[in-house]
């Protein structure tokens, strides 16, 4: 058990998927669940693998398209939850929450095409309202203190900082009511 700080009160609800909407740039998007369709796989494949390396942090994603495979593996099972943004055929972001003991680590990843898009706050908030319907209770993740873009969604969205001891910040989130505080 690690000694990780929730906010008490539950964030606000948040939308699950199907959710459409036009990015800043005009193009339609839509954030929809993970459900292992046809060509879901090789589309995050072909994202993952364009991915620019400056924006990879803590190791993920990883390198290569083998690297990225087994890691897709890994990710897109049962026990996670995933989201997908699309637009058109095209993957233009991937958000997860996998388990981790009594709550579930969040890691968002929006291609560089369509950063500062607002495809990452739709698709962050698609992935609670997802995890919401789903029961998850807490929510954690690391971000990299000097990220400020991420740290200030993150905050916007409702992610208290709960660790600030490295040059990364923990962030937790509250997502529903435990059962015993019902």
């Amino acid at each position: 058990m690690n000694d990780r700080r929730y906010p008490e009160a539950a964030a606000d609800r948040f939308e699950p998927p199907p959710i459409a909407f036009t990015d800043r740039e005009g193009r339609e998007v839509e954030i929809r669940a993970y459900d292992g369709s046809e060509g879901t796989d090789e589309a995050l494949v072909s994202m993952y693998t364009a991915f620019d390396p400056s924006d990879r942090a803590q190791g993920i994603p990883p390198g290569g398209e083998k690297r990225v495979r087994e890691w897709l593996e890994a990710i897109l099972t049962d026990d996670c939850l995933n989201v997908v943004a699309w637009c058109g055929d095209e993957v233009a972001g991937h958000a997860t929450l996998v388990p981790d003991g009594d709550a579930y680590e969040l890691a968002i990843f929006v291609h560089q095409t369509y950063q500062e898009a607002g495809v990452g706050t739709r698709l962050i908030s698609g992935l609670l309202g997802h995890g919401q319907a789903e029961g998850v209770e807490k929510v954690w993740l690391t971000v990299e203190r000097w990220n400020r873009a991420a740290v200030s969604l993150y905050e916007k969205i409702g992610f208290e900082t709960s660790n600030a001891e490295s040059f990364e910040l923990e962030m937790a989130l509250r997502l529903n009511e435990s059962e015993d505080e019902e």
